[in-house]
């Protein structure tokens, strides 16, 4: 399993001896649906790379509202880059939607590669500013109907391992909205 880890730094530039260096230090996790890896308001301990399963990663209003951030699925990273540059509290939850597998790598070891400048850090943060600029185009060149039907061409598997006010959120619509485009698209 440690292997995929191995695989995935290489990829992004980790030299064979490097990789090995950080997979010896991932702690394999095994967690059962809804489990809370992150508190909204905690300081995180670790980093996460998502074998199996499906995680969400959500903002909680004072009135018991969700917000869905992201989705998290095999062979992800889970990161919070906002809480590793500023050293504050993450300001969202993340938890598990399936039974999942993940490795743990310490905090520590993301903040060392950050005041280093590693390369490896430098590579995990153009992806997720990629991902970010990707989303933030997906969120202001298309009307709901196609975010909805963008979400479901680039990710039909997702849509069976998610609830739909979670989609919803995702989406920035509301779950009856939701229902309207699934109706009017045949989907339900």
């Amino acid at each position: 399993m440690k292997d995929v880890l191995n695989h995935f730094l290489q990829q992004l530039g980790a030299t064979s001896d490097a990789a090995q260096r950080i997979v010896d230090q991932a702690k394999l996790l095994e967690l059962p649906t809804r489990h809370i890896l992150l508190n909204q308001g905690e300081r995180p301990s670790d980093c996460y790379f998502l074998l199996e399963g499906v995680c969400h990663a959500c903002y909680l209003t004072e009135d018991g509202r969700q917000y869905s951030k992201e989705f998290y699925w095999d062979q992800d990273v889970l990161l919070g880059f906002e809480s590793l540059i500023t050293a504050q509290p993450s300001p969202y939850l993340l938890e598990t939607l399936s039974a999942c597998q993940l490795l743990a790598l310490p905090i520590e070891l993301l903040q060392q590669w950050r005041e280093q400048g590693d390369p490896l850090y430098i590579k995990l943060l153009e992806r997720q500013l990629v991902h970010k600029e990707q989303k933030e185009r997906f969120m202001l060149m298309h009307s709901p109907e196609e975010r909805f039907q963008l979400f479901s061409e680039s990710f039909p598997n997702l849509l069976n391992r998610v609830a739909d006010y979670q989609v919803a959120s995702y989406l920035g619509i509301t779950p009856i909205s939701l229902s309207r485009i699934k109706k009017r698209l045949g989907e339900e």
